[in-house]
């Protein structure tokens, strides 16, 4: 492979490479002109590796079949977005860290949506959740945004669902590979945002989900819009990490107040002291995203 797209493709196969040495070896030669021919002594001075590591990048380079997982692609409806593709979504290209290579199955114009939000939230809502989830966003989907959400059980899916169920439009990004959905019991609903809908990830569709990808995912999800609702969340939780991710990005961090009695409650509270704005009705979301899209 010859070109800087084509190398950035081939990077974010191997898996023993990381988002920070992709950003040396840029550093290094802005084109990867001598990504193949790089020794595994070099690799190892140049990214401060072991030299175990090192070994395993260049058998990485030399052995992944690229082309024929590319192809395998096109016969999947698997699209590769790099960072330099008109495709990519500008919002998330000006976040710290934007990943090098999105994997996407579906629409990819979802990625230029003229309004869209992020949706987070606990894996076990109580019916209050639920029920203010659907009063805050479901007028906002029939003025068409897109909800952005991680395919996890509770809030996610609930976003998801909400979405399909009033004929709007919905993005999943995923914390591990295409081949390997997690939470099981969720493949249905990522096989139907995957037809109907867009599904995303910056891990290559091989690669299996570990506790490290989620924190990694959740950038995504706030990098993709303008403003991320925190529906219920523990203050200790990924979705509490969404949101301070969603403030380091410049993003408007909106919360769905709770009782005070509710474990669930106590993330939406905090971020409310701590500056979010405290949501009752989806006029006090638009309002703030009209300047924002």
């Amino acid at each position: 492979m010859s070109g800087l797209r084509e190398k950035l493709i081939h990077l974010a196969h191997c898996p023993s490479v990381n988002w920070k040495q992709i950003f040396t070896l840029l550093q290094q030669n802005s084109s990867l002109q001598n990504l193949y021919e790089y020794s595994p002594s070099q690799l190892q001075k140049l990214l401060t590796l072991s030299i175990e590591r090192a070994n395993q990048i260049k058998k990485d380079l030399q052995t992944i079949p690229i082309r024929d997982i590319l192809d395998k692609y096109d016969a999947e409806n698997i699209q590769c977005v790099t960072i330099l593709d008109d495709e990519y979504p500008e919002l998330l290209r000006h976040i710290y860290d934007p990943p090098w290579v999105l994997f996407a199955r579906g629409n990819l114009s979802l990625l230029h949506a003229p309004a869209s939000l992020s949706v987070v939230g606990t894996r076990n809502p109580t019916s209050y959740g639920t029920a203010a989830l659907t009063r805050i966003v479901k007028p906002m989907l029939h003025e068409e945004f897109v909800v952005v959400s991680g395919l996890a059980l509770g809030i996610d899916q609930a976003a998801h669902e909400l979405a399909i169920a009033e004929k709007a439009k919905t993005i999943a990004v995923l914390g591990g590979g295409f081949y390997n959905i997690y939470p099981r019991g969720n493949q249905n609903l990522a096989r139907e945002i995957a037809q109907h809908h867009l599904l995303l990830s910056e891990y290559a569709p091989f690669m299996k989900p570990t506790k490290w990808f989620f924190p990694r995912r959740n950038r995504i999800i706030s990098g993709l819009t303008g403003g991320t609702l925190v529906v219920q969340a523990k203050e200790r939780s990924g979705s509490f990490i969404t949101a301070d991710q969603a403030l380091q990005q410049g993003r408007e961090v909106f919360a769905i107040p709770g009782s005070i009695f509710e474990e669930t409650s106590c993330g939406t509270n905090k971020l409310i002291q701590l500056g979010a704005k405290l949501v009752q009705s989806a006029a006090d979301i638009t309002d703030e995203m009209m300047y924002i899209r």
